[in-house]
């Protein structure tokens, strides 16, 4: 009696290779949609891992991997919602993996967002004036642009654990459509007008088709293909002690639209010792020295906030006092800090850090009244001692108690609260 089609793909290698002929067939120009139903009626739920199988081994038997970069998408339609996903464990607040899926329901909302925006204009007349709406997708698209961020995690820190493992398959494609998709947020970036600039309806639509939605759907296409692939597939392969090499690391190359709060350590992974040998060397200076710990004490009790801005006008570091005139959290770190302003503001800012880069000026000060607070902010060019431009200093200060003072307090009339 012969087998019947589900007794055959039940068995993992003829799944493997019915799920291959479905992929090849996508490559071959079949419509994402018809691949799907004959995936469904073939195989209903896929495992997560087999996907990343035969990935693999298409690269094995000779695909070229721009031609598999340009499959992923196609792959990531036809398997949408038909991933097995009833192995994956979920992760506690904290582990590497539940930021990387915060994130993404971070970069879900914004393209939610965009999507609205879009049908905005659509919905507008031909010559209607579409620039208040393109300005708040452009503060859109400067939210969007943190997800850099996420990718340099991924490459840096996750590929390289799966690669030990034997899955090589995500660090051949996800890398180049991280690159793909920075490509087009740049184009849609440099596409949208600025303030001040006439645009039509007819025109505002035609930069959405071809500019704004391929950078939008590109962020939610390698969201969709973490949560149904990636991350299942990482926590599965990678151990404690790997995630929390990860976990460690992370901070410094920053994070994505979320700050996580909770801290993550998994039992039975030791803690380095806290030995003096095995802390780090002081942090030495020409004028004296401290300990990583005594630093973050010190900028945290400055009676002003601080920001660092590397040469590259990367944000690098904030301090982080109780009495913040303006709030920060870590997703700002590795962020251009251009994408932190509003963008009515950004000439002025680049003016600035030109001028820095150049030597014409090396200080910037403005003073605002902020909800009845004075508040001071300079912007300070750091040089290294032969002039090299290393990056800037933001400097901000509430002023409003101190420029009220009068007459003199010496220290020998202080007095606790005076």
């Amino acid at each position: 009696m012969r087998a019947s089609m589900s007794e055959l793909i039940d068995n993992a290698t003829h799944r493997k290779q019915t799920l291959k002929d479905l992929m090849r067939q996508l490559d071959a120009g079949e419509p994402p949609a018809e691949v799907r139903a004959r995936l469904k009626d073939l195989l209903g739920a896929v495992p997560y891992h087999e996907v990343v199988e035969v990935e693999q081994q298409l690269f094995a038997e000779g695909v070229d991997p721009k031609q598999m970069s340009r499959a992923c998408d196609l792959h990531a339609q036809a398997v949408n919602g038909l991933v097995d996903l009833r192995r994956s464990k979920a992760p506690p607040p904290g582990h590497p993996a539940h930021t990387f899926k915060m994130e993404n329901e971070a970069l879900r909302a914004e393209v939610g967002i965009l999507e609205k925006l879009f049908a905005e204009i659509e919905a507008l007349s031909e010559d209607a004036d579409a620039l208040p709406l393109l300005g708040s997708i452009r503060a859109r698209f400067n939210a969007l642009m943190d997800v850099d961020k996420h990718y340099l995690r991924k490459e840096h820190l996750l590929f390289p654990f799966l690669e030990k493992h034997g899955v090589t398959g995500p660090s051949k494609v996800m890398w180049a459509k991280h690159d793909e998709t920075r490509e087009l947020l740049e184009v849609a970036m440099s596409a949208l007008p600025a303030s001040g600039v006439a645009v039509s309806g007819a025109d505002a639509r035609a930069l959405i088709e071809f500019a704004l939605r391929p950078a939008a759907r590109a962020v939610a296409d390698m969201v969709v293909r973490e949560e149904s692939i990636l991350l299942p597939m990482s926590l599965e392969k990678l151990s404690a002690a790997e995630w929390l090499q990860v976990e460690r690391q992370s901070p410094e190359i920053g994070f994505c639209l979320y700050d996580p709060q909770d801290v993550w350590r998994p039992s039975g992974v030791p803690e380095p010792e806290q030995t003096s040998a095995a802390a780090p060397d002081r942090i030495r200076l020409p004028t004296g020295s401290f300990t990583v710990a005594e630093l973050e004490a010190m900028m945290n009790a400055l009676p002003f906030d601080v920001t660092f801005v590397d040469r590259d006008d990367t944000v690098r570091f904030f301090s982080h006092g109780p009495d913040r005139v303006f709030a920060r959290s870590r997703a700002v770190i590795g962020r251009k800090v251009q994408y932190c302003h509003p963008p009515s503001s950004v000439s002025t800012v680049d003016e600035i850090l030109d001028g820095f880069r150049a030597g014409s000026h090396d200080s910037a000060a403005f003073w605002i009244d902020l909800r009845g607070k004075f508040v001071h902010i300079e912007y300070r060019a750091l040089r290294s001692a032969s002039g090299e431009y290393l990056g800037c200093l933001e400097v901000t200060q509430d002023l409003t108690e101190k420029r009220a003072l009068a007459g003199e307090q010496r220290l020998l009339s202080w007095q606790r609260g005076a």
